[in-house]
Formats: structure tokens, sequence, C-alpha cells
């Protein structure tokens, strides 16, 4: 077994598109002109959006951000990721897809790479949103905290 998290894009056009919003692949594999395979290393954070259609709209919209881990530790299965990956963030529907995409670009206008932004925020954004409430922004000295926390664990 792979140590590698490995996440099968797809893209028809104006029917189903399967893509990476952020993350940091370390391998990418096509396999033909609409699917390609890319694969994160364990403890890399990466957001998969899901996207399809039928001739009367959309039919799915939904974002998971995880966490790739390690063989050996628990995780949770997500359609298109081999073997699966803990889940920090999973929320469906336009509206709340939309503001979650909204906050990936809040925290690039802050100049950093969400994937490096801290995984509790994920979780705090995901549980906000499922009930219909505004998550608090990411911040720098949040970032700054987190990134001095990460130092201070082994």
């Amino acid at each position: 077994m792979s140590e590698l998290t490995q996440v099968e894009l797809l893209w028809l056009e104006k029917r189903i598109e399967n893509r990476i919003r952020f993350g940091r692949a370390v391998q990418e594999k096509k396999l033909d002109r609409s699917r390609r395979v890319l694969s994160f290393a364990p403890g890399s954070i990466f957001a998969f959006v899901r996207w399809t259609s039928n001739d009367f709209g959309t039919v799915v919209s939904r974002i998971d951000i995880l966490r790739a881990v390690p063989p050996g530790q628990r995780y949770s299965t997500v359609p298109y990721v081999q073997p699966g990956g803990e889940i920090l963030l999973r929320l469906s529907g336009w509206p709340k897809v939309e503001r979650v995409l909204q906050l990936i670009d809040g925290v690039e206008a802050l100049g950093i790479d969400p994937a490096d932004a801290a995984p509790d925020y994920w979780q705090h954004v995901h549980n906000r949103l499922t009930v219909n409430e505004d998550p608090r922004a990411y911040t720098k000295s949040r970032h700054q905290a987190w990134l001095h926390r990460r130092k201070m664990t082994p």
C-alpha cells in the first residue's frame, strides 16, 4: 500500500468537475484527456471540490478539506480519494461551498497558502457553516499562533 493519498480528478465539460482547490501534490498521473490522479504526502492538507450537473441544473456541489493520513492511521472514506483522509471540513450545497471558497480566497489574500493554515480553522469553518453561522475570518495572528503551537508540539 502506498503512503500517498490519491485523488482522482475528472472533468467532463458542463457535466462533472472534480478538482483540487488548494494543496501540494507530490505526484501527478494523467490517465486520459479528462482524468488524472494527484497524490498527496501524509499530513498534507488539500481541498477537493466536486460539482455535477444534468440537463436540469446542478445535482452535486460539495467541498471536502482533508488531511492525508499515513498508513495504519484511521481515516474516513471519501469518493474519489484513496484510501481516504481525515475530514477537516465537509459541506455540500452551493451557498455553503461558495462561502468556503470565499474564505479560502480570504486566507490567500493574507499571503498564506490555505494548505498551511491551522487545521482547526477548517474544522471551525465546518462547524459554523453547518449550523448556518458565520465563521471567524482567518488572521495573521491566528496563523502565527498555529505556527508557534506546531513548533512546540512534537
